[in-house]
């Protein structure tokens, strides 16, 4: 596959008004993925733009917008709705492309472009590379007439329809009545619907994170910083606790105790409890190479395999169409429910526990720790430039330490999709050996990124 140029792992991601995150490049994937998805009728085409609560957003959404008006493409504009949210109303209201504009969980000072397909899928890599190799050519022989200039229109009730459609997913014999909830939507794309969705089906809802400003999203709260969460279920005696990040498509629930559940253990409880229903298709889960071996020996103990792939919730996505799987997802708490989703949501797989919550009258703490993980351990290491997985130190560094977890354990090393960052993970029931080989092998890469 070629080197890309501007698309990383989910979508175009960076700094705002930084290459790649300048309006010149928006304008210039709104012409690009305009052209590739106008089809050669004569029929108007559509496309729809939702975003997060970014301050960028307000320069980069009306770059897309002229970029795609340019080429003869009708934009119907969301505002702020959850990445899942695009993705199913890009299929609701039959469009030809979908674009979500959010760096998801990083700060505000990034942003990002996402596209989704007609079917609500985000793009393959080779799409994105039609689109890529489309920005780099002269544009200007795909500019519309003056007479076939796309028009815009902002569309008011599609966070009311998402609500609903967020609702129709929740079992219909089941409420959510007599249960206290918090819900942090990390000042983001869901600050609205989440709550309103939670309390629709009868919660009493406590709401943090609900503020944006353009500033303030997932700063020091969310699902990367779940914290105010915890402190919030504490303070309120709630029943359970969850966090969605920027885009709402991950989440990180804790118990109500205050104890974090991670996207493993979220998927081990949905998977457990689907395959007692027997509606858990596939015969098994779907992860990536980042989830615990602990999940893998969970599910292997009830029949039911974990199929990894690469990082990113797309990999996932392609895995389960491909093998029939209906739950997927990521560690970090991208969570894919085919059945009502194309693409991770939030919102959606919180509902799912709390189903499982509900029927099971347990506590959330009896419920957290569907398995006991085998003792894990992540680091990051940040590098100005170069490529320091390619030095040979590093190389011997990470020979030596694949020998030494042999049989024991697993190792992934690789390099961020969206940042600058070699991301280190070892994980084995040695808990002494996992933090000697993460050690080594940081120093190495720290040295050869110096």
């Amino acid at each position: 596959m070629s080197k890309r140029a501007y698309f990383g792992t989910d979508g175009i991601r960076g700094e705002a008004n930084r290459h790649p995150m300048t309006a010149e490049v928006a304008l210039r994937v709104g012409m690009a993925a305009g052209k590739l998805f106008k089809s050669k009728d004569d029929r108007r085409h559509l496309v729809v733009i939702g975003k997060d609560t970014r301050l960028s957003g307000y320069m980069i959404e009306p770059a897309l917008v002229a970029g795609f008006t340019s080429v003869g493409m009708d934009v119907r504009l969301f505002g702020p709705l959850p990445t899942p949210g695009v993705a199913m109303m890009t299929r609701s209201l039959r469009a030809d492309l979908g674009v979500m504009i959010s760096a998801s969980h990083n700060a505000f000072s990034d942003n990002g472009i996402k596209l989704f397909g007609p079917d609500g899928y985000k793009l393959s890599d080779e799409k994105e590379l039609e689109i890529e190799a489309l920005m780099d050519e002269g544009l200007q022989q795909n500019l519309a007439a003056p007479s076939a200039l796309g028009r815009v229109q902002r569309i008011d009730d599609c966070q009311a329809r998402y609500i609903e459609i967020a609702k129709a997913t929740f079992p219909r014999r089941l409420s959510l009545s007599g249960m206290r909830i918090v819900i942090d939507c990390a000042n983001g794309a869901a600050y609205k619907v989440a709550p309103e969705a939670l309390h629709e089906l009868g919660a009493e809802v406590i709401r943090i994170g609900i503020s944006p400003n353009g500033f303030n999203i997932n700063e020091e709260c969310g699902s990367t910083h779940p914290a105010a969460m915890q402190k919030a279920v504490k303070e309120y005696r709630a029943d359970i606790g969850i966090a969605l990040d920027g885009d709402a498509d991950r989440l990180v629930i804790c118990d109500e105790k205050g104890n974090v559940v991670d996207g493993d253990q979220i998927m081990a409880l949905i998977a457990a409890d689907w395959a007692r229903r027997e509606t858990l298709r596939g015969g098994g889960v779907v992860a990536t190479v980042m989830s615990n071996l602990g999940l893998e020996r969970f599910l292997a103990a009830k029949g039911l395999k974990l199929e990894r792939t690469q990082v990113g919730d797309r990999y996932v996505m392609a895995r389960m169409r491909e093998g029939g799987f209906n739950v997927g997802g990521e560690q970090s708490g991208h969570l894919i429910l085919s059945d009502f989703s194309t693409t991770g949501d939030g919102l959606l797989a919180a509902l799912q526990v709390l189903a499982v919550l509900k029927k099971s009258d347990k506590p959330m703490s009896a419920l957290a720790r569907q398995f006991e993980p085998v003792p894990q351990k992540l680091e990051n290491v940040r590098f100005a430039g170069g490529k320091p997985l390619e030095n040979e130190n590093v190389k011997a560094v990470l020979a030596e330490a694949e020998q030494r977890l042999n049989g024991s354990g697993r190792l992934v090393v690789r390099a961020s999709g969206t940042e600058p960052l070699i991301r280190i993970m070892a994980e084995a029931d040695d808990e002494k050996l996992v933090n000697q080989v993460i050690k080594e092998i940081a120093g190495a890469v720290k040295k050869a990124a110096a």
